[in-house]
């Protein structure tokens, strides 16, 4: 049975639509209104082998907050979704990912106890790509952490260009996030002592 999950969120400020199979093949649809994080999003689903179908816009007049916080919040909601009562996956991912110049490491739990490290430094003078800030991307994993239910760790070991250290983040969140969600056939139940997630 393929572990699929459609979340609408509409508030006043967003409106997102998203549909998810873990089990893909790494096929996307990516139209958040901002180039770069639909490039983002769409590197994660291709080098995590997820299908990933995302409409999103808000008043990115104002802000780009709103949006890219919500889209993590909805991200986060699709995967919890999709996963179920989690039988059988492996719960743990991790992929430290090249990019040129640029080396991060994601390290992901599908514990149901949402907590988010993020140790990401840029360099001076790489606040902003196209007038976003990059702060922002930390709000949009603690978003898609909190609303996942996912223990994510992400470390930048090194890089100098803005563009190449989030690409980095995303491709190797989407490789961690593969591993996690997959199915472990000596796996019986839920991978917890507990006996829950």
């Amino acid at each position: 049975m393929a572990r699929k999950a459609s979340v609408k969120r509409t508030t006043k400020e967003t409106d997102i639509r998203m549909n998810i199979n873990l089990d893909g093949r790494g096929n996307y649809k990516v139209n958040t209104s901002v180039p770069f994080v639909d490039h983002m999003l769409s590197l994660m689903s291709k080098h995590g082998h997820i299908d990933v179908d995302i409409q999103a816009k808000g008043d990115i007049e104002v802000d780009y907050h709103h949006l890219i916080e919500d889209i993590g919040i909805v991200f986060g909601e699709a995967v919890n979704k999709a996963l179920g009562k989690k039988m059988q996956i492996r719960r743990y991912g991790e992929a430290s990912t090249p990019m040129d110049e640029s080396l991060s490491r994601v390290v992901i739990d599908l514990s149901g106890r949402p907590y988010l490290v993020y140790r990401v430094k840029f360099p001076r003078g790489s606040s902003q790509i196209q007038n976003i800030p990059v702060s922002i991307f930390e709000d949009f994993f603690r978003a898609l952490s909190n609303n996942g239910g996912m223990n994510l760790h992400i470390n930048l070991d090194y890089g100098r260009d803005a563009h190449h250290i989030l690409e980095s983040i995303f491709k190797g969140f989407g490789r961690a996030l593969r591993t996690a969600v997959e199915i472990h056939g000596k796996t019986k139940g839920v991978p917890s002592t507990k006996g829950t997630l």
